[in-house]
């Protein structure tokens, strides 16, 4: 019998026998992580980590972020135990496939419980948040429409004591947030007396990031 003879009895075979669907996930899983697996989880890492170094957070990208995380936990750990139980050897053979999507989530956390993204945008955009705070007069509140460095401003104020508050626009997943600025150093995680239902939280140096409840 031909090699062509061959195949489309193996074809015919197929078609006569489809695989069940316990059939299809086992050869699912037996495969290492693909083009697309690994990709995706990449992009989501970056989703995160563009939502941290916004202050306060940012809902849109936290959503996606998160139910795409998620998501690819599931389906990675669906497929790493069925992997364990019927193709071992695909594992060692594939290690590096296995363990990419692992090292990509170890590090968005790491990075994202450091605030790095968050500190590395501010002192980037630190030069131009200055420029636009010395437009700005005590005691009052300027509504913007432009960008400084690396956020987009929604309104720039200054305090009665000295320390100037920019509003970033969609910036905070439920409340408005932003940056402050303070040469003095500024009580975190309470409400400072003055400043209203304001909260700070230190970033590094004279930078804070604030959030109105």
């Amino acid at each position: 019998m031909s090699a062509a003879d061959e195949g489309s009895v193996a074809k015919l075979i197929e078609i006569a026998h489809p695989p069940t669907p316990r059939q299809r996930i086992a050869s699912w899983a037996s495969r290492p992580p693909g083009r697309l697996y690994i990709p995706a989880c990449a992009v989501v890492g970056l989703v995160l980590l563009y939502e941290d170094s916004v202050p306060g957070g940012h809902l849109p990208t936290f959503v996606l972020g998160m139910g795409g995380g998620a998501l690819l936990a599931a389906m990675g750990a669906l497929r790493l135990g069925i992997a364990l139980s019927i193709a071992r050897p695909m594992i060692a053979r594939y290690w590096l496939r296995w363990t990419t999507a692992p090292l990509i989530a170890a590090a968005a956390i790491a990075l994202s419980l450091t605030d790095i993204p968050l500190q590395a945008r501010v002192d980037t955009s630190a030069a131009a948040l200055k420029d636009v705070a010395a437009t700005a007069q005590p005691a009052t509140t300027a509504p913007l429409d432009t960008w400084a460095g690396l956020y987009p401003l929604k309104s720039v104020s200054v305090t009665d004591d000295g320390v100037t508050r920019y509003t970033v626009r969609g910036a905070g997943l439920l409340d408005s947030s932003g940056l402050a600025y303070s040469a003095e150093p500024l009580p975190t995680d309470v409400f400072v007396k003055g400043h209203g239902g304001i909260v700070y939280e230190h970033i590094s140096g004279p930078w804070y990031s604030w959030t109105e409840y």
